[in-house]
């Protein structure tokens, strides 16, 4: 199985260049920008009516803390994915060709946006990850894999959860697919990496650079299982 990973394209989905041959496209959140339902809802429709039309047989989505569409007409949205034959998962899982997937919208919370829990409650999300898991999608990354930023005060830090990265040792999947963290000055976030102890590959699919949107920074990753 080929797959592709993008996240985080904040409605400049149209720049991707769309690669041959893939299987499943994953989009790990943040497929809009507005924080106002209304403006949220046409960047969310244009998305998918272009997820839609791509010509890959599995497609499958979950929000991110910039889905206010998703997260408040939650109902409405999902009556477009059956339409568009888009598969959304919202803390719950699906099996294509013996791949069991399983997905989150859910962050740490900075600022007031959706899908969001303080940290020392996002345990009670990350417990019901199924151990058989093979590939786990989530909006946030786990602390310390591909989730550089700047803070407030314009210092580094990891903003990735700490609790994800602990139910990622428990139940090792082969992928771990996220975004929310993009590139920004000075750090590549875009991209894989692996830890030394453990065989699972993460990916940070965000393809937008903080302070350059606009102009695309990544192209996504694609993994064969």
């Amino acid at each position: 199985m080929k797959i592709w990973h993008i996240s985080d394209t904040h409605s400049f989905h149209g720049l991707l260049q769309i690669p041959e041959n893939i299987d499943i496209v994953i989009h790990s959140g943040d497929e809009s920008n507005y924080y106002d339902v209304y403006k949220n809802e046409q960047e969310c429709r244009d998305f998918m009516e272009w997820f839609g039309s791509l010509n890959i047989p599995h497609k499958i989505m979950i929000g991110g803390n910039h889905s206010a569409f998703i997260a408040t007409r939650t109902r409405e949205f999902k009556d477009l994915c059956k339409e568009k034959n888009i598969i959304y998962l919202e803390n719950e899982g699906v099996e294509i060709e013996g791949l069991k997937i399983w997905g989150s919208p859910y962050s740490p919370t900075f600022g007031n946006w959706y899908f969001m829990k303080s940290r020392d409650k996002m345990w009670k999300v990350w417990e019901n990850i199924p151990e058989d898991t093979d590939i786990l999608i989530t909006h946030t990354p786990p602390r310390g894999c591909l989730d550089l930023s700047y803070n407030r005060n314009h210092q580094l830090e990891f903003c990735g959860c700490s609790n994800l990265l602990k139910n990622i040792f428990r139940v090792k999947p082969k992928l771990h697919l996220f975004g929310h963290i993009h590139s920004c000055e000075g750090v590549l976030n875009a991209g894989q990496m692996k830890l030394a102890n453990l065989d699972t590959i993460f990916s940070n699919g965000s393809v937008v650079t903080d302070g350059k949107f606009g102009k695309l920074s990544s192209n996504g990753n694609i993994f064969e299982l």
